[in-house]
């Protein structure tokens, strides 16, 4: 069963599970497609299924933990290198290890997400103090936009659209 926003639950609660929910939705676009296409260009920029998924990996380990001072574990790419690295994949990378990436960062985003509170604040990359709260709002956003992102490149793979909560 798809999470649900609940209609009367409190703010991080609320926050959470519509992050939840889009997190689970960018996977449920890979599920069933084998290693060429979630690799396949799509675009003219070369954007692929498998790359947004490894861009959202980066995401959320930036956005709740290098915000917050936590550590964030090897990253399989150098932006300072290439600022677009984080959505190349490299022929060495399995969709295995990208899939493990992502549920890594997931998994020290949902660390930092329990243990702060919605005020408790941090510096984002560009310098800005910022609360969690607004961390939240903005992932939300960026997980939300990418799995749009993904719902199109999955059409034009094998034209299979919706959302995961239609079964």
């Amino acid at each position: 069963m798809t999470k649900r926003v609940p209609f009367t639950g409190g703010e991080k609660e609320s926050l959470y599970v519509a992050l939840d929910r889009h997190r689970d939705a960018v996977l449920w676009k890979l599920e069933g497609l084998d290693d060429e296409q979630l690799r396949r260009p799509i675009t003219p920029s070369g954007t692929n299924l498998l790359g947004v998924l490894k861009h959202l990996g980066g995401v959320e380990l930036g956005w709740f933990c290098e915000t917050f001072g936590r550590e964030t574990g090897p990253l399989p790419f150098d932006l300072d290198e290439d600022e677009e690295s984080d959505l190349r994949i490299r022929p060495h990378e399995s969709t295995a290890d990208i899939l493990t990436f992502y549920a890594r960062a997931r998994g020290a985003a949902d660390q930092v997400i329990e243990e702060l509170d919605l005020e408790d604040r941090g510096r984002a990359w560009f310098g800005d103090e910022v609360t969690l709260r607004w961390v939240l709002i903005h992932m939300v956003e960026e997980t939300a936009r990418h799995a749009g992102h993904l719902d199109i490149l999955r059409e034009l793979i094998d034209g299979r659209t919706g959302d995961h909560d239609r079964g």
